[in-house]
Protein backbone atom coordinates (compact mmCIF):
# COMPACT_ATOMS: atom_id res chain seq x y z
CA UNK A 1 0.00 0.00 0.00
CA UNK A 2 1.27 3.35 -0.93
CA UNK A 3 1.58 6.06 1.83
CA UNK A 4 3.43 9.12 0.61
CA UNK A 5 5.57 10.41 -2.04
CA UNK A 6 8.85 10.19 -0.74
CA UNK A 7 10.61 12.92 -2.72
CA UNK A 8 10.46 13.97 -6.81
CA UNK A 9 13.32 13.84 -9.20
CA UNK A 10 13.79 15.84 -11.91
CA UNK A 11 17.03 15.99 -14.35
CA UNK A 12 19.93 18.41 -14.74
CA UNK A 13 22.88 18.63 -16.40
CA UNK A 14 26.41 18.62 -15.27
CA UNK A 15 28.05 21.56 -13.39
CA UNK A 16 24.51 22.80 -12.88
CA UNK A 17 24.37 22.46 -8.85
CA UNK A 18 25.37 26.41 -8.30
CA UNK A 19 22.23 27.44 -10.50
CA UNK A 20 19.84 24.80 -8.87
CA UNK A 21 21.06 26.06 -5.36
CA UNK A 22 20.13 29.45 -6.34
CA UNK A 23 17.10 29.00 -7.73
CA UNK A 24 15.98 26.06 -5.21
CA UNK A 25 17.41 27.47 -1.95
CA UNK A 26 16.92 31.79 -2.90
CA UNK A 27 13.61 31.91 -4.81
CA UNK A 28 12.12 28.90 -3.70
CA UNK A 29 13.29 28.89 -0.01
CA UNK A 30 13.96 26.16 -0.02
CA UNK A 31 16.86 24.13 2.48
CA UNK A 32 19.94 22.14 0.70
CA UNK A 33 19.93 18.41 2.19
CA UNK A 34 22.94 16.72 2.24
CA UNK A 35 23.42 13.65 0.32
CA UNK A 36 24.73 10.42 0.87
CA UNK A 37 28.54 10.42 0.09
CA UNK A 38 27.56 8.02 -2.10
CA UNK A 39 25.17 9.87 -4.33
CA UNK A 40 27.16 12.58 -3.92
CA UNK A 41 29.33 11.58 -6.14
CA UNK A 42 27.69 11.53 -8.64
CA UNK A 43 26.46 14.91 -8.98
CA UNK A 44 22.99 16.91 -7.86
CA UNK A 45 21.54 18.28 -5.24
CA UNK A 46 18.45 17.59 -2.86
CA UNK A 47 16.04 20.33 -1.76
CA UNK A 48 13.26 20.23 1.04
CA UNK A 49 10.83 22.45 2.59
CA UNK A 50 8.54 20.76 5.27
CA UNK A 51 7.89 17.38 3.86
CA UNK A 52 8.43 18.30 0.29
CA UNK A 53 11.26 17.15 -1.16
CA UNK A 54 13.22 17.31 -4.62
CA UNK A 55 16.07 15.78 -5.87
CA UNK A 56 17.58 17.05 -9.19
CA UNK A 57 19.92 14.20 -10.63
CA UNK A 58 22.39 14.99 -12.67
CA UNK A 59 21.91 13.38 -16.83
CA UNK A 60 25.82 12.26 -17.95
CA UNK A 61 26.71 11.80 -21.41
CA UNK A 62 25.85 8.83 -22.96
CA UNK A 63 28.24 5.98 -22.65
CA UNK A 64 31.26 6.32 -25.35
CA UNK A 65 31.53 10.05 -24.88
CA UNK A 66 29.21 12.53 -26.73
CA UNK A 67 26.78 15.50 -25.80
CA UNK A 68 24.51 15.38 -22.41
CA UNK A 69 21.12 14.25 -23.63
CA UNK A 70 19.52 16.09 -20.31
CA UNK A 71 15.73 16.86 -21.27
CA UNK A 72 14.33 18.79 -18.39
CA UNK A 73 10.59 17.76 -17.82
CA UNK A 74 8.49 20.80 -19.81
CA UNK A 75 5.36 18.87 -19.32
CA UNK A 76 5.92 16.48 -16.51
CA UNK A 77 6.12 18.43 -13.32
CA UNK A 78 5.82 18.21 -9.70
CA UNK A 79 2.39 19.99 -8.42
CA UNK A 80 3.89 21.68 -4.91
CA UNK A 81 1.30 23.14 -2.92
CA UNK A 82 1.79 26.52 -1.33
CA UNK A 83 0.15 28.80 1.30
CA UNK A 84 -0.13 33.01 0.27
CA UNK A 85 0.18 32.06 -3.36
CA UNK A 86 0.19 35.45 -4.65
CA UNK A 87 2.48 36.21 -2.29
CA UNK A 88 4.68 33.31 -2.81
CA UNK A 89 4.31 34.33 -6.74
CA UNK A 90 5.78 37.92 -6.12
CA UNK A 91 8.63 36.12 -4.16
CA UNK A 92 9.38 34.58 -7.12
CA UNK A 93 8.69 37.26 -9.60
CA UNK A 94 11.01 39.62 -7.66
CA UNK A 95 14.44 36.92 -7.97
CA UNK A 96 13.64 36.61 -12.04
CA UNK A 97 12.03 33.26 -11.72
CA UNK A 98 9.39 33.22 -14.59
CA UNK A 99 5.47 33.05 -13.28
CA UNK A 100 2.68 32.24 -15.59
CA UNK A 101 -0.80 32.14 -14.02
CA UNK A 102 -3.37 29.23 -14.77
CA UNK A 103 -6.93 29.66 -13.83
CA UNK A 104 -8.20 26.10 -15.15
CA UNK A 105 -8.38 24.33 -12.20
CA UNK A 106 -10.95 24.68 -10.22
CA UNK A 107 -11.25 24.99 -6.80
CA UNK A 108 -7.67 26.66 -6.68
CA UNK A 109 -5.41 29.23 -7.54
CA UNK A 110 -2.05 28.03 -9.73
CA UNK A 111 1.04 29.05 -11.42
CA UNK A 112 3.92 27.53 -13.08
CA UNK A 113 7.24 28.81 -13.01
CA UNK A 114 10.95 26.54 -14.23
CA UNK A 115 13.81 25.99 -13.06
CA UNK A 116 17.40 27.54 -14.45
CA UNK A 117 17.70 24.23 -16.65
CA UNK A 118 13.95 24.39 -17.73
CA UNK A 119 12.08 22.05 -15.45
CA UNK A 120 8.25 22.95 -14.99
CA UNK A 121 7.21 23.25 -11.47
CA UNK A 122 3.27 24.00 -10.54
CA UNK A 123 2.50 26.05 -7.52
CA UNK A 124 -1.23 25.71 -6.23
CA UNK A 125 -3.82 26.71 -3.39
CA UNK A 126 -6.57 25.81 -2.96
CA UNK A 127 -9.46 28.33 -2.85
CA UNK A 128 -10.99 28.43 0.57
CA UNK A 129 -14.77 29.57 -0.79
CA UNK A 130 -14.50 26.69 -3.48
CA UNK A 131 -17.59 24.42 -3.72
Amino acid sequence: MLTAVDHVQLAAPPGSEDLLRAYYVDVLGMTEVPKPPVLAARGGCWFQAGAVQLHLGVEDAPAGGGKCHCRPAKKAHPGLRVTGIEAYAARLAERGAPVTWDGNLPGHRRFYSQDPVGNRLEFLEPVADAP
